[in-house]
């Protein structure tokens, strides 16, 4: 049976990375996932507004998922102090929050040997530096160098650059990546296999 996830995210670009994520940690578990993507625009605000309305129709009428994955970047404000504005203790549902510190286009450039596989050359580690749009540039120029010229900021590359990403070496250069993806293996590992009707 799958498993059904709620996702919640600030834009496309979590929409498409971070569910690029939970696609291959899923397979790697060998558990067959569907994600509702319940919000992928309008910023962090909106994120955090749609997920309090979302645990109080989950309290009222039931669960409907068996996980909610939160999206949210850091933007400088830190890992822990944006994880404590998104109130994941309220929800009926385990909830796992991805919080890329301080943009979630900065792990799409964290193995330049998977973005050599998938455009025929590599990016440079990326410094951790918190500049509004800094890593939206970053992965544009990457993918420019590459020779493709990006449609959607590179965000369409997302799904082929993470398959071919080696998890565990990305994640020990970025711990919000490391917390996301440990999080995210431990709350899928948890589900019951078989839900009741």
């Amino acid at each position: 049976m799958s498993k059904a996830i709620a996702a919640f995210g600030e834009d496309r670009a979590h929409r498409e990375i971070v569910g690029a994520l939970i696609a291959r940690v899923a397979k790697e578990l060998g558990l067959s996932v569907q994600v509702d993507w319940r919000n992928a625009r309008r910023g962090h605000g909106k994120v955090v507004s749609e997920v309090q309305e979302y645990f109080r129709d989950l309290s009222a009428q039931g669960s409907r998922c068996d996980l909610i994955v939160v999206a949210t970047d850091a933007n400088c404000k830190g890992l822990n102090e944006r994880a404590q504005e998104i109130p994941a203790h309220s929800s009926p549902v385990a909830t796992v929050l991805a919080i890329p510190d301080p943009h979630v286009e900065r792990w799409l450039l964290l193995d330049g040997e998977a973005f050599k596989k998938v455009l025929g050359k590599g990016c440079d580690a990326p410094d951790q530096k918190c500049d509004r749009g800094r890593y939206k540039q970053a992965l544009i120029r990457a993918i420019l160098n590459g020779g493709v010229e990006p449609e959607f900021g590179g965000i369409e590359w997302a799904q082929a650059i993470i398959d071919a990403m080696n998890l565990p070496r990305a994640a020990g250069a970025d711990h919000s990546l490391k917390r996301f993806l440990d999080d995210l293996r431990k709350a899928l590992q948890a589900v019951p296999s078989d839900r009741d009707p």
